[in-house]
């Protein structure tokens, strides 16, 4: 066969198994390194004895708009699956705004009309920060600016949502204190009234994903739109209320606030209002959008439901059509891995616990639900445990493995891909001895694979979408130095890291000779889609950046 890149022709490595260690990267240096201080026998043997090599999972090489951007899992399997990379969330916003295409989107224009018909508010919801994962506060700048000087709407209200995840665990009062300076000077110079009114952690109230606790969704839906809840004069007072009655609290689990004055709440969502979700990665912007979007809902009881207009930052879901108005178009992603797989015959299965179910899914293939084919795909989501990820560091690892086990002794499947969340969920926790028993869970579970690929002769690989258990503590720039805290302690970090991640092949076939093409240059997360190919005896599509293995 003639190809452009070298295919396994020897004998097809099926079932093909990629095991994705979510937040598992590779980081030289010891402190506060989860990854490299836990007991990993299994991980350490594929480094001695496999070819392997590092990817880039950050920055440009994933679409995002600099390499001091962190990636995510978002982004980090869009360019797995599209296997070549596709401008992202932060970037494609960028542009937007600096074009001044949102202000002209059909979006925009129908909040601003709905405010100005109705004399009604205009509201912001979203996370509350510049971590670049799922939004970023120059984008709520730059539209509070536009709405208050060139469309001159009068009222403004933002409901933040504190992160302490993809930032420092406690810097909410940082964002808060210049973000307050902000709107005094935007409410001087625009004679305006534009203030905070709500909000609470992240993983308290409103951002659930993959309908894990619709509960988070419905407090959001009592804070943000019904004003109800403890009440303070400020956010600053909310903030250090909650630290003052709950001692080592961090932002991402602050309780909800809502702020009054003595009029009352000072912005609960009314009549005549507009609605702007500024979060422009989907996954926890689906749910909150489906309360505000859908007629027909039964998740819980939105009491009250005003009539108002509500826009999400982006399409969410592009194949459900998730929020039904969106100021910045997604990227169109088509011809994934999935997707071409399925053309070609093969016989896939996708899964994980719930927490990222939808990553090994939707955007895997593109940020598209569903199927490509029902004969041909099998999609198994493990329900996640309720309740804080440190308590339980091991999640669900062990009956996606058990399942992921029978998979390759059935001879059903020519390729397998599965995600082991617990090195990015517990490692956002910041529990450094939670996040390094994450990762020995993760090992002991690739064991078991190995195991289950000798028997049948399969292929093994073994990468990962991002850092982040390999940081578990701030590091100071300049001087290279753990932070620490008044008492000297290590300062938790609970961020994704901008660290590559490991590309394993473990072939237990002695018929067979891989190794890695070192002529690759740069490789990152969009090359394995082809390697995929590869792997399978199938020539990788031409549109794809190239493949990282050579056969001998």
């Amino acid at each position: 066969m003639n190809s452009a890149h070298p295919i396994l022709t020897k004998r097809h490595a099926r079932p093909l198994t990629i095991v994705i260690m979510d937040g598992i990267g590779y980081r030289a240096e010891r402190e506060g390194n989860a990854v490299a201080e836990g007991f990993t026998p299994h991980l350490d043997w594929l480094l001695e004895n496999c070819p392997y090599t590092l990817l880039k999972a950050h920055g440009t090489a994933v679409g995002l708009p600099s390499d001091e951007d962190m990636g995510n899992s978002e982004v980090g399997h869009n360019a797995i699956g599209a296997g070549r990379f596709y401008p992202q969330g932060a970037k494609l916003v960028n542009q937007a705004i600096e074009s001044g295409r949102i202000f002209e989107s059909k979006a925009w224009r129908l909040l601003v009309r709905f405010c100005r018909e109705n004399r009604g508010t205009l509201h912001f919801i979203g996370l509350f920060s510049d971590g670049n994962v799922h939004s970023n506060l120059s984008h709520l700048r730059a539209m509070l600016q536009h709405a208050a000087f060139t469309d001159q709407l009068s009222r403004a209200r933002i409901h933040i949502l504190l992160d302490g995840r993809d930032v420092p665990e406690t810097s909410a009062l940082e964002y808060v204190d210049s973000f307050e300076s902000f709107l005094q000077d935007l409410n001087d110079k625009a004679l305006v009234d534009y203030r905070i009114a709500s909000g609470g952690g992240r993983m308290v109230i409103t951002m659930d994903r993959y309908q894990a606790d619709w509960n988070m969704v419905a407090l959001g839906w009592q804070t943000h739109v019904a004003g109800e809840g403890r009440t303070f004069s400020s956010a600053r007072e909310a903030i250090e209320t909650y630290r003052r009655e709950n001692p080592g609290i961090i932002d991402q689990n602050l309780p909800p606030f809502v702020i009054a004055d003595a009029s009352g709440p000072v912005g609960p969502i009314r009549d005549g209002d507009s609605v702007v979700f500024f979060n422009y990665r989907g996954d926890r912007a689906i749910e909150i959008s489906l309360a505000f979007d859908q007629q027909e809902f039964d998740k819980f009881e939105r009491n009250p439901r005003p009539r108002v207009k509500y826009a999400g930052m982006m399409e969410y879901d592009t194949e459900a059509h998730i929020p039904s108005n969106y100021l910045v178009e997604p990227p169109y992603i088509e011809n994934t891995m999935g997707q071409l797989l399925c053309e070609r015959g093969i016989r896939q299965m996708a899964i994980s616990e719930t927490q990222k179910f939808g990553h090994v899914t939707y955007f895997w293939n593109g940020n598209r639900s569903g199927k490509f084919d029902e004969q041909l795909e099998d999609y198994i989501e493990i329900p996640s445990d309720k309740g804080a990820f440190e308590d339980r560091p091991w999640m669900k690892a062990a009956e996606i493995t058990d399942r992921v086990i029978g998979a390759i002794h059935g001879d059903r499947y020519d390729f397998i891909r599965l995600n082991f969340a617990n090195g990015d969920m517990v490692g956002h926790t910041g529990i450094y001895q939670a996040a390094r028993l994450a990762v020995e869970t993760v090992d002991l579970c690739i064991g078991r694979l190995m195991r289950a690929i000798q028997k049948t002769e399969g292929v093994l690989l073994i990468t990962a979408d991002h850092g982040n258990a390999d940081e578990m503590y701030e590091i100071d720039k300049k001087s290279g130095k753990t932070k620490t805290d008044e008492t000297g302690r290590p300062r938790a970090k609970t961020a994704h890291t901008l660290s590559p991640v490991w590309f394993i092949v473990y072939d237990p076939s002695a018929d067979r000779v891989i190794k890695m093409n070192t002529e690759v240059k740069d490789p990152g997360l969009t090359n394995i889609a082809a390697t995929c190919f590869q792997l399978l005896g199938l020539e990788p599509p031409d549109l794809y950046d190239p493949p990282l293995l050579l056969f001998g």
